[in-house]
């Protein structure tokens, strides 16, 4: 898939779509790209909201996430939970493993703390390859992106090109405020990650994650030890 082919459509789609809710957003993809769109889930609470709107789609769109060796026990038992709940088929992807051994090898184990170069490329390895095979075969996927959670998504759109792996990239919650989030959790009993609880409001890797301080901002808990700017493990910001 090449931009320049989808250039004038998303441009269309965006006009269309930006003051649309998160379900139309996802009932409108979800069939006009059928059986070549899946769900990215990082099982935030973001993401937890989309599993439950795309529950409602007809068939539910597939989604899928990453375990990329360093999660929360927390983190397991939502994944479990979640599959239970939802008729969604819910995926999981792991890293190569000759490529983690190998970079441990070299580098260390939380190789992430010792500078920006080390924790790309032990997000690269362990992130972004691996979501590389799962869109294989796919012309478009969703995320939980808000334009409130950091600095690095204040311009999303509901529609944008996702440069990296050269798919359209949904964005339902693109305007969507914490509250909201919480309120639609609320409101529908959707089952939430425990560290929400305990001062987590973003939850990626144990080691790379930490409970934030009143006052802070919401990715504050996340890669802490760098500027806010760099705050990407490459999922969501263009190469």
């Amino acid at each position: 898939m090449l931009y320049e082919d989808w250039k004038k459509q998303i441009e269309a789609w965006n006009k269309e779509f930006r003051k649309a809710g998160p379900e139309k957003i996802i009932g409108f993809f979800a069939g006009h790209f059928k059986g070549e769109i899946v769900f990215a889930s990082s099982l935030g609470a973001e993401d937890q909201v989309i599993i439950h709107m795309l529950s409602e789609t007809d068939p539910p769109v597939p989604a899928f996430t990453l375990d990329t060796g360093r999660l929360f026990p927390e983190t397991y038992a939502l994944l479990e939970k979640t599959r239970e709940r939802y008729p969604v088929r819910l995926d999981i992807y792991f890293p190569d493993a000759a490529r983690v051994e190998n970079m441990v090898r070299e580098k260390g184990i939380n190789l992430f703390y010792k500078s920006i170069e080390n924790r790309k490329l032990c997000c690269h390895i362990r992130k972004n390859e691996p979501i590389a095979r799962a869109l294989d075969g796919k012309k478009a996927w969703i995320s939980g992106l808000r334009r409130e959670q950091a600095v690095t998504r204040i311009s999303i759109l509901p529609v944008e090109w996702d440069n990296r792996n050269n798919r359209i990239k949904i964005n339902p919650l693109f305007d969507r405020t914490e509250k909201q989030v919480w309120d639609f959790i609320k409101a529908n009993n959707i089952p939430y990650h425990e560290l929400h609880d305990q001062g987590f409001p973003s939850i990626g890797c144990q080691p790379c994650t930490r409970a934030v301080k009143p006052g802070e901002d919401i990715r504050a808990g996340r890669w802490w030890w760098e500027e806010p700017e760099s705050k990407e493990c490459g999922l969501h910001k263009p190469e």
